[in-house]
């Protein structure tokens, strides 16, 4: 049974606590992949109906920093299931309740593994993409995973053949 991409969101939020943060009034940026990994982690098992585990995180780069007393904005979506596995698109915002104030933090893309009782991989459900931009994260998942995969020694370049159209010579 294939499941549209909108059942997978999940919206987590918190509040930006004096444990959270480092010495400058900052969320931490370790506390942050914490709660990333929780709301991506819940996408990935609201599409695939099993439990997941994490397989791998892209590149975390921090926009703007959370501060103390801010409120933390997470949503996750399953952005396309391969045989076992499901990319999920994380984004983040900080909010400025009291300045009524909402700014970008930071983006991301998460990999689950869905595992059956055995803790054995687990075929997932295939994603519909249904918006525009649920259509372009789809069509750019095979290339990111294909990135991940050779990055991670698991893929050999040449067998990539997503990423031989982004690197061919038009020389």
């Amino acid at each position: 049974m294939d499941k549209m991409a909108s059942e997978s969101v999940v919206i987590m939020t918190e509040l930006v606590l004096p444990n959270d943060t480092n010495t400058f009034g900052n969320l931490m940026g370790g506390r942050l992949m914490y709660w990333m990994d929780i709301a991506s982690a819940l996408a990935a098992m609201k599409h695939s109906g099993a439990p997941v585990v994490t397989a791998s995180v892209d590149n975390i780069s921090f926009k703007n920093p959370i501060k103390l007393g801010n409120v933390v904005h997470i949503e996750a979506k399953v952005t396309r299931a391969f045989t076992t596995s499901m990319e999920v698109h994380i984004k983040v915002w900080g909010e400025d309740v009291i300045q009524q104030h909402k700014y970008k933090s930071n983006e991301a893309y998460f990999t689950f593994v869905a595992l059956d009782s055995a803790s054995k991989p687990l075929q997932v459900h295939q994603l519909i993409a249904e918006t525009a931009g649920e259509k372009e994260l789809y069509d750019g998942a095979l290339r990111r995973r294909q990135l991940r995969l050779v990055l991670g020694g698991k893929m050999k370049p040449e067998d990539a053949e997503e990423l031989k159209a982004i690197f061919k010579s038009t020389v």
